[in-house]
């Protein structure tokens, strides 16, 4: 993890501690149905939770017994005993690492889950907002980079909304699929540990039980959790890259907020960068990149192994915490994010009625025109204008073949900007309903 790029509240997720705390609750929750079965004496379930319920684990102390054990689950109990005395004997019987780095790993990312849920929700109500305040903006709509014909503003932030919204199904499905527990001893057979104490920790985990695991909960529910987030980062990107196409000086159309005191380039004082969307394009890719590391750990040795260990400690924390800015600072961006209608009208008007082509072409058809001649007559009176030569609605006018086929009146009607926004309505309909 960066701490340029973790917000405290994802970030704790991942500390030691956090996690050693978890690993606790795993163990004195599997103590207590080994009690409850009469496996383990009820007293010995309760000393394990008076005794270190509320401690605060030395995460120094663990640290210097797996360098000695080189193993951190044993020097884990290894302090969990010094704290609990005697009744330690009694913890993780049946049990095997896996059960309490699967079931606390699964833990952790369903927590993790909740707050990109949250995250993802603040940026769809900043996208609704924004959307509706423009809901009948006019600006062109582009292919290619090219201007193709006129949309709204608001039609572009709706698009967003409508993403981020599937976006936020995805994370609630990978969030279940994630959110198992797996207490059932070494190569998952339950022979030391009865199945009821896996029911009873997940039930308490707030997890579901894992149908079936090796000595490991299936990898392949991890890799569909890291690959939502490299979903869900690729949509973070394409709003990113899209404003930072509309700050370009040539376009400014929308900019990022530029606040008192901030300073664009250590050089040029005029400078006013979109460095928040550029951030973003980076952050995205790093998440996306975790994906792929993610999917090859489903590949494990006959029952388990580790080599999916090392890239998950990177993976699960670096992946969360980095979605989890990303997305908060997208939801800023596009609340503060400056707007300016005018320069969208500017660049509508700029090629001179072009963008009204296809209704040209479809209006000739109409009174008779075959399609290929149509296209002929419209395209050769629209190239002189891409050059600058004329205005389209002059030239077409004095076209003869056009003429032919058309009035004066009927030219002109076709050039209605509101008549490509008359269902804008039904769109907004669709994205947001009723609202």
């Amino acid at each position: 993890m960066i701490f340029r790029y973790s917000r405290p509240e994802m970030a704790s997720i991942w500390e030691p501690q956090t996690r050693f705390k978890i690993w606790f609750e795993i163990e004195a929750h599997a103590a207590d149905a080994l009690a409850e079965l009469g496996t383990i004496p009820r007293e010995a379930a309760k000393t394990i939770w008076t005794k270190a319920k509320d401690a605060t684990f030395d995460v120094a102390r663990i640290d210097e017994i797996e360098r000695e054990t080189k193993h951190d689950v044993i020097a884990f109990l290894t302090h969990l005993a010094e704290i609990v005395g005697p009744e330690a004997r009694f913890v993780h019987q049946g049990m095997t690492s896996s059960d309490v780095l699967d079931t606390c790993l699964n833990v952790q990312l369903t927590r993790a889950a909740d707050l990109l849920i949250a995250d993802v929700d603040k940026v769809l109500s900043a996208l609704k907002k924004r959307a509706f305040e423009h809901k009948m903006t006019p600006t062109i709509g582009r292919s290619h980079g090219i201007h193709a014909e006129p949309v709204t503003f608001g039609l572009k932030l709706a698009y967003a909304y409508a993403e981020f919204s599937r976006a936020r199904e995805r994370l609630i499905a990978a969030r279940k699929e994630v959110a198992t527990c797996a207490i059932s001893g070494a190569v998952g057979t339950f022979a030391q540990i009865d199945p009821r104490v896996e029911e009873h920790v997940a039930k308490a985990m707030g997890l579901a039980p894992e149908p079936i695991s090796t000595q490991v909960i299936p990898r392949d529910r991890h890799a569909m959790y890291f690959a939502t987030l490299g979903v869900i980062a690729s949509s973070v990107e394409r709003l990113a890259t899209e404003i930072r196409h509309l700050q370009r000086t040539e376009v400014l159309e929308a900019e990022e907020f530029f606040s008192e005191g901030q300073k664009g380039s250590s050089a040029m004082p005029h400078k006013r960068n979109p460095v928040l969307s550029e951030n973003l394009s980076g952050l995205s890719r790093m998440v996306r990149a975790y994906a792929i590391p993610a999917m090859e750990n489903v590949v494990l040795w006959h029952e388990r192994d580790i080599s999916h260990s090392s890239a998950e400690r990177m993976i699960a924390p670096d992946a969360t915490v980095t979605l989890d800015f990303a997305l908060m600072r997208l939801a800023g961006l596009i609340e503060k994010l400056l707007i300016y209608p005018e320069n969208m009208q500017k660049n509508l008007d700029r090629l001179g009625g072009l963008v009204h082509s296809q209704r040209l072409l479809i209006a000739l058809t109409q009174k008779g025109a075959s399609r290929e001649d149509a296209y002929k007559f419209v395209q050769r009176n629209a190239m002189p204008v891409w050059r600058g030569e004329g205005d389209f609605l002059t030239l077409l006018k004095k076209d003869p073949d056009v003429k032919k086929h058309l009035s004066d009146a009927e030219i002109e009607e076709q050039f209605d900007l509101g008549y490509h926004f008359k269902h804008v309505d039904t769109i907004f309909k669709r994205v947001f309903g009723e609202s």
